[in-house]
């Protein structure tokens, strides 16, 4: 893997590496833990891929992989009540291209991955100790589905780090939301400074220097807000209501026809 890209081949895969895929447009990447024998599992919303509830899955769904209508033999749709599926790989990938997440990064590698989502400075657990939370997620469930929260990413970055945000009105560990956040937040919070340089290249690079302090602020290495909790005590907390994740309510915008 170089700096830029973190794209390997198949015969580099080993069980318990968390690996992702761009969709169309590179409008977002699909992750999930690779256990071996050509099965990956993963978190869905229901069995699809990514989703909101509301227009909004109208642009998410178009970068969607268009799939056969007849059912994979060799993949576990999802159980009543909880998204986690398992997938071989080659359902996984859909036609894209397979990349890996690295963990324990350093912060100028960090900053230099312009786009969230592709590393972390968080260090991962034993490979058998992640394919062992991802084999029991799959049969427990990993809460709601939350495009924020509870995403794909943060799935997977839970079944190799074991790490959890206590908070869950903040940010989840997911890096994919942090740079959707973060490119708008560094836009405004860099506006004001227009008066402190006129210069639009001064702006541009504050913009940056804003986002980039703002991802690496919210990585789940750097985090304070954030506990190790064993899959098994995870699922436990998901019962009883102690941890809860739920759905973005996002009510201002219209929903989607079904």
């Amino acid at each position: 893997m170089g700096l830029l890209s973190n794209r390997i081949g198949m015969s580099s895969l080993k069980p318990g590496d968390h690996i992702y895929s761009w969709r169309a447009a590179y409008i977002y990447a699909h992750h999930g833990i690779y256990i071996g024998d050509n099965k990956v599992i993963h978190f869905t919303r229901r069995g699809q891929e990514v989703g909101t509830g509301t227009i909004l899955d109208h642009i998410l769904v178009s970068s969607i992989p268009n799939r056969s209508p007849v059912p994979c033999t060799n993949c576990t749709p999802p159980s009543e009540g909880h998204g986690v599926v398992s997938s071989c790989l080659d359902c996984f990938l859909a036609g894209g291209i397979l990349y890996r997440f690295e963990y324990a990064v350093s912060p100028a590698v960090f900053l230099a991955k312009a786009r969230g989502g592709t590393c972390t400075l968080a260090v991962s657990d034993p490979d058998d100790i992640v394919v062992h939370r991802a084999n029991y997620l799959l049969t427990n469930g990993f809460g709601c589905y939350n495009v924020f929260k509870n995403n794909c990413e943060d799935f997977a970055i839970y079944c190799k780090t074991g790490l959890l945000v206590v908070d869950q009105s903040t940010m989840g560990q997911s890096g994919q939301a942090v740079s959707i956040i973060g490119g708008p937040l560094a836009a405004v919070m860099s506006t004001p400074l227009r008066l402190v340089t006129t210069n639009v290249y001064g702006m541009v690079a504050t913009a940056v220097g804003v986002y980039c302090a703002s991802r690496y602020a919210a990585d789940i290495g750097m985090r304070t807000d954030v506990m190790k909790v064993s899959a098994e005590d995870l699922t436990t907390r998901l019962t009883t209501g102690l941890l809860q994740v739920v759905e973005p309510n996002l009510a201002a915008l219209p929903p989607t026809v079904s």
